[in-house]
Order: C-alpha cells, then structure tokens, then sequence
C-alpha cells in the first residue's frame, strides 16, 4: 500500500493526534497546503479505501484514526527507496548521502556504532 505524499501530510497528522474529523485535519494544514475542504475528504477517502485509516460516525461526522502506524510507514518508505534506487543495498544509499551532504563526526560515530552493533548481532 503506497501512500502518496499529500496522503502523508493527512496521516501526520493522525499520527500527532486521533481520532480527528475532516475538518480538524483541514485546519491543521488546510492552510499550508492550500488545501479545501474536498481535498482533505478525498484524500482521507483513498486512505480509507488503502486501510491506513479508519473512520468512526460520530453523529453526522466522522472521526479519523491512524491504522497504519508511523513505525509501519517509515519502514515501507525506507525498504521501497533502498530498492528503487540502490538494489536493496544500504551501502550505496549511505555513500550517496556522505557524497550529497557532509557528514558530521556525531554522524560518522552513530554510523560506527551502528555497525559495531550489526557485527555483534551477526556472531
């Protein structure tokens, strides 16, 4: 289930707080987004039709809840960019970075860190 990025902005949305109706969502970041009423709708449809979300009536309105998690979302994100782009490999995708933007030494000792923690697990 591939969330587009306006349909991201919906779940942060959701993520900060839940359950929400269309309209808290839309004063939330209707504004930013230049987005009306019927975008959010929409968009909160097609999350409700890829089951990220799920509404609840309250009365004559829906409330909004995240059924997707934060956690779930960044791990689909992350697996579908390091196969789009680098082979599903992680040490290209960190080399690109070290090449677009420096990286700091607190960046360099994490990534240290890091690996020092893979290896260990590995034995």
């Amino acid at each position: 289930m591939a969330i587009s990025e306006a349909e991201a902005v919906i779940m942060e949305v959701l993520w900060r707080q839940a359950p929400r109706t269309a309209e808290e969502i839309l004063a939330e970041v209707g504004s930013q987004q230049d987005w009306q009423e019927g975008t959010v709708k929409s968009l909160l449809n097609r999350l409700l039709t890829k089951k990220a979300v799920k509404a609840e009536r309250d009365g004559r309105r829906y409330m909004y809840s995240p059924r997707l998690t934060r956690e779930q979302y960044v791990s689909q994100e992350s697996k579908g960019l390091l196969d789009r782009l680098f082979e599903g490999r992680v040490a290209p995708l960190v080399a690109h970075f070290s090449e677009q933007r420096k990286l700091t030494k607190k960046d360099i000792a994490e990534l240290r860190k890091l690996l020092e923690e893979l290896g260990d697990d590995q034995h």
